[in-house]
């Protein structure tokens, strides 16, 4: 392979560096010979996508081929590193495209009969079954596992938590004894005290939270990801939840909430992470508005640019651009930390150490 050869201002540093790539590994020795395909501008590791379904689409599971165009998707506005937050459908063939982002998987949902959206999640009959649930699925995935923490109870009409706090904590033990993490996806504020009790690693959405678990979440070092765009969706959600005039008033609620509710989890010292939610009622494609919307609440432009790359690499065990670090970046002609728009021109995508755009 050829060796390639980059020159630009080196994210999140401040000195323009030089850079080789080799067999897709950054080097910061000289090459002999390389071809220089960025010279000048700004230099930015790949973006993450921390929160995205690839094989969900607005009606349900897809075809392979189907979400093999949505992780292309996501490629092509600079997201290299997707968190799939749960697929119904098998997505390990992807892995093995050079030409995709890189996935790491969380296998099914894990919920109950008609407490989350059909034929997406692996339904439990009994609360009991989840540890051993999600020992199989902590298996299947690739260090990390899916819960659903809460969703509306048709019987009570509004949201409320799906297992018991006991539960959570053998479920979580399990998990982390198989050496992975454990992720849950919660609206309200019911699931939350016991699901971050229980050691979970992160919470997706959290829109219920309040300033005692935050406080504990900052304690613990238990992540957050918003997906911001997603609950933009909310008032939509309870303009159809016609049925249910409690859970319809709580959406809202939460809607209204949800920026200063990352306002303040982000002053508490909670790691938070970009993620756009893709997947179903949410475009792919779309990391660049999520790092904008997590700007408007409350993070720098700098912390916003964090969150959806280098912070969140380091996270998902992955490194910025040193010496041995996969080749997966992003050039620009202008800084992206002085306008966040920036980051939708990309003039040069990398990744694996080959030029994809």
């Amino acid at each position: 392979m050829t060796a390639l050869h980059l020159r630009g201002v080196v994210l999140p540093g401040d000195d323009e560096r030089d850079l080789w790539v080799v067999n897709g590994r950054v080097r910061t020795r000289p090459v002999p010979g390389a071809r220089t395909v960025v010279d000048g501008g700004f230099l930015l590791p790949g973006l993450v996508d921390a929160h995205c379904h690839v094989g969900i689409g607005p009606r349900g599971p897809v075809t392979l081929e189907v979400a093999a165009e949505q992780a292309e998707t996501d490629r092509d506005a600079g997201t290299l590193l997707i968190r799939d937050c749960g697929s119904p459908i098998d997505t390990r063939p992807l892995q093995e495209r050079l030409d995709l982002p890189r996935i790491i998987r969380s296998g099914r949902h894990l919920s109950r009969p008609k407490r989350y959206i059909p034929m997406l999640g692996a339904d439990l009959d009994d609360p009991s079954l989840l540890p051993a649930a999600v020992a199989e699925q902590a298996e299947y995935g690739d260090g990390w596992v899916k819960l659903v923490g809460d969703w509306i109870d048709r019987d009570r009409g509004d949201l409320a938590p799906l297992w018991p706090d006991d539960v959570l904590a053998e479920a979580i033990a399990t998990a982390h004894a198989a050496g992975a993490r454990v992720t849950a996806h919660v609206f309200g504020e019911d699931a939350l005290p016991g699901l971050v009790g229980a050691g979970i690693d992160c919470i997706e959405h959290g829109t219920g939270l309040s300033s005692d678990v935050i406080a504990e979440m900052a304690r613990r070092g238990t992540a957050l990801v918003p997906t911001l765009i997603n609950i933009e969706n909310f008032p939509g959600i309870a303009e159809r939840a016609t049925k249910f005039p409690a859970y319809a008033a709580h959406m809202r609620d939460l809607h209204a909430r949800a920026g200063a509710m990352v306002a303040e989890a982000v002053e508490a010292g909670v790691p938070v992470y970009a993620g756009t939610d893709a997947g179903g009622g949410i475009m792919h494609g779309r990391l660049v508005d999520e790092v904008v919307a997590l700007h408007r609440a409350g993070m720098t432009t700098e912390q916003a640019l964090a969150a959806g790359s280098w912070g969140a690499r380091g996270w998902l065990g992955f490194s910025g651009l040193d010496e041995g670090s996969p080749a997966d970046l992003l050039a620009f002609d202008a800084d992206p930390r002085l306008d966040l728009d920036v980051l939708r021109a990309p003039t040069r995508i990398m990744l694996r150490g080959r030029v994809v755009g």
